[in-house]
């Protein structure tokens, strides 16, 4: 079965420190990680920022006074999808820390992620949502070579 076609724009904000990211998200990662997360052809653009983009963007269209990993804004599915992805570099690296995993599996994690939200699906809205989409995520992960972020979230605990 043949991937849908995918227009990438892979954007760097202000980074202190890109070089880990950098090596983390070459272009062909990106765009593997994200195709593989389609139902259908898409334009998105990926920009990972800093910790103060980050926070400025989920402040301004969350009202979350915090920065967070992916935010996804979506702005059509039909009849391809259209969406911006936007990583905060810093907290996807403190978070690969956390779950001892490597930066690049916890990208990929968000860039799927971020791509199915594109898509509308959603974790929030009921207990049922969220299982299908961390399953849906799993499913996808694999098929890249990576290993279910969930599982090892659910052993710990």
């Amino acid at each position: 079965m043949a991937l849908p076609h995918l227009c990438l724009s892979l954007q760097w904000g202000a980074l202190a420190e890109q070089g880990a990211h950098r090596a983390a998200l070459p272009r062909h990662w990106v765009a593997r990680c994200i195709r593989h997360a389609l139902a259908r052809d898409a334009e998105i653009t990926v920009r990972i920022v800093d910790e103060a983009e980050g926070r400025q963007l989920n402040r301004q269209y969350r009202h979350k006074d915090h920065a967070t990993n992916v935010l996804t804004f979506h702005y059509a599915t039909e009849p391809a999808i259209l969406a911006d992805l936007v990583l905060c570099a810093p907290v996807v690296a403190r978070e690969a820390r956390q779950q001892d995993k490597p930066l690049a599996a916890h990208y990929a994690h968000l860039l799927v992620h971020g791509s199915l939200h594109a898509q509308g699906w959603e974790h929030e809205t009921s207990a049922t949502d969220a299982d299908a989409m961390e399953a849906h995520e799993a499913a996808i992960l694999a098929r890249l070579g990576l290993p279910n972020p969930y599982a090892a979230a659910r052993a710990a605990n």
